[in-house]
Order: structure tokens, then sequence, then C-alpha cells
């Protein structure tokens, strides 16, 4: 075996410079000051002393991140499978490229463009109580007797935020789906339908089956960004009512930038770091077991 040059061994890593430049300037660099930040009780407003594992034995007496933390927890087991369904629901009604379907797809992506807190607001008026569009058609069509007061109960500020999310992102998962089922071989679809198999059968046994890796990928991505969720839940409900809706994003919001206590913020942060980590190691190990079988 020939072995490599060593201009060419210098020509690659000229190649990948940018990229490392990149990741070492704006990703590690920045990681490695949140740790040493995270064991110093650093304000806002200046200052700060270091305090060794002081802010993480905070953080597991803080009634109010384990609270906010579960919430989000809560929010992404709800979430998540209903991207995935309706997303691979979608995936499989527009997956060919005829023009409505070309054009269905372009609709139902187009709210992904918008910016997240430009949906949220505009969600957040369409569920006002007063002027809101939604109470407006529910009340004509004698759903409800009178118009829903949607951010005092925890429950409905919860799923309103569900509704908006569902309705900003659920292209993107669509979209991830379409790729995986058009690049299944269409030949191994064409010896299904002459072996008789129905259209189900070929959904279950072979789409769902070869679309392994796009469900992990698209269950990753809508899991992480519930987990990080925060323009949503800033804008549509405040954290209310009575800190109900409060996201563990949200709450190492209120404690670096509100309460002024950075170095417990960045603590606070690198443990959601660690938690989500863990999630998707876990995940993609359950994943790749259940693919070696």
């Amino acid at each position: 075996m020939k072995r490599t040059r060593p201009s060419n061994q210098w020509q690659g890593w000229l190649y990948v410079s940018p990229a490392l430049l990149f990741v070492g300037v704006f990703v590690l660099i920045p990681l490695f000051q949140l740790v040493a930040m995270s064991t110093t009780d650093r304000s806002l407003l200046g200052g700060g002393r270091f305090i060794g594992l002081g802010n993480y034995i905070k953080i597991w007496n803080d009634a109010g991140f384990w609270r906010a933390l579960m919430f989000t927890i809560k929010y992404t087991i709800v979430l998540t499978p209903i991207l995935m369904v309706l997303g691979f629901a979608l995936a499989l009604l527009t997956a060919d490229n005829t023009p409505l379907k070309r054009l269905t797809r372009t609709i139902v992506f187009l709210p992904v463009v918008i910016g997240l807190s430009s949906s949220s607001l505009l969600w957040f008026w369409l569920f006002d109580e007063q002027v809101g569009l939604l109470n407006k058609l529910m009340t004509d069509l004698h759903v409800i007797a009178q118009p829903m007061v949607w951010f005092v109960s925890a429950d409905l500020a919860f799923w309103a935020v569900v509704i908006s999310i569902t309705w900003k992102v659920l292209g993107f998962g669509m979209v991830l789906f379409i790729a995986g089922i058009q690049s299944i071989d269409r030949e191994i679809m064409e010896a299904a339908v002459v072996d008789g198999a129905g259209y189900w059968t070929r959904v279950f046994r072979i789409i769902l089956p070869l679309s392994r890796r796009i469900i992990l990928l698209t269950t990753l991505v809508s899991a992480i960004g519930s987990m990080l969720a925060f323009d949503q839940f800033y804008i549509m409900t405040s954290g209310g009512p009575r800190g109900q809706t409060f996201t563990a994003v949200y709450w190492i919001y209120q404690n670096s930038f509100v309460s002024f206590k950075l170095g417990y913020g960045a603590a606070l942060s690198i443990v959601l770091t660690v938690i989500i980590l863990v999630f998707s190691t876990l995940q993609i190990a359950l994943t790749a077991r259940s693919q070696a079988r």
C-alpha cells in the first residue's frame, strides 16, 4: 500500500483549516470560557470569584430549575411524536413529484422560513381572546360558547405553543422524510407491487425500515430543538401563569440576564448540555442496536 506523501497531508490540513478555525474560535473557546465561568459567582454587573462546584451544588437544590426541566421534557415528549407522525404522513402524501404535490410541499414548508419570533408573535395574536381569529372561528362554528383565554391556564398555554410550533416546523421534518422516501430504490417498490404487497404493507415493511436513519435524524433534531425551547414561551406565555411554563433555557435566561447571575447561568447551561448529550447518545445507541438485530 502506498504511503501518503507529506505534501498531500499538509494540503489536506490546509483544506480543513478554515473549518477547524471556525470550530475553535466559535465553539471550543466559548465552551472552555463557559466551563470556567460556571466555577465562579460572576455577575452580569462585573466581578466574581472562584467558588469551585458551588454553583452545581446550588443547582441540585434548585427546585425552579428541576421544575423547568420537567416541563421541558414534557414539552419534548408531547411535541416530538406529533412532528414525527404528521411529518411522515405528509411525506407519504406528497412524495411523488406531481405539480399538485410539489405545490402542497411548498405550502407546508413555507412557515419554516419564517422567523421563530415572528411566528410566535403571530400565533400570540391569533390566540388572543378579544381580537384573535381562532376564538372568532370557533365561536362562529359553535365549537365553544365564548372566547377562550388561552394564556391564563398553564395547560391551554402549553397546547397553544405546541400548535404554533407544529405549524412552524412541520414542513422541515416532512422534507427530510420525503428525501428518505425518494432515496429508496424504485425497483424494490416495484418488486413489492409485483409480489402483491399492498400500500400499507409497503409502508411498514419497506419504507419505514429503509428510512430509519432519516427517522433518527428527524427525531434528534426535533427533540433537541424542543429541549432548547425559549423564544416561543418568552413571547407567547412569558413563563406564566405563575411560572408554570418556564423551560430550562428560559430559566437559564432568567438567572443570567434578569437576576444577573452569569456564573450560575453558565453552570445551568453546562448541566443542560450534558443532559442533551446523554439523551442523544442513548437514542443513537438504541437505534444502532435495533438496526443490528
